[in-house]
């Protein structure tokens, strides 16, 4: 039995709707060119601050703060996780 023209047209619209779906996709799987340098900035910026709070015994890199160093440092290891989930 012919398929009918109505049939036909829906079918036709659906893969024009696929193929400009996909070729959307594919301009938006590249990410800025700012992500990884700010990335990788921030995860050594909060590893050197780690760093510098256990070297200088829990001193520096900001006195009369204690361990609040401590969150300061992984909030920037945070945020250079956050940015790795968005870079392609």
């Amino acid at each position: 039995m012919p398929k009918s023209k109505l049939r036909k047209k829906v079918q036709e619209q659906h893969a024009h709707e696929e193929q400009h779906h996909i070729e959307e996709e594919s301009v938006l799987l590249e990410s800025p060119s700012w992500l990884a340098p700010v990335m990788v900035a921030n995860f050594l910026i909060g590893l050197f601050w780690i760093v510098v709070f256990y070297v200088s015994q829990t001193a520096y890199p900001i006195p009369g703060i204690g361990a609040w160093n401590m969150i300061i440092g992984f909030s920037f290891i945070a945020v250079g996780f956050s940015l790795a989930t968005k870079w392609r």
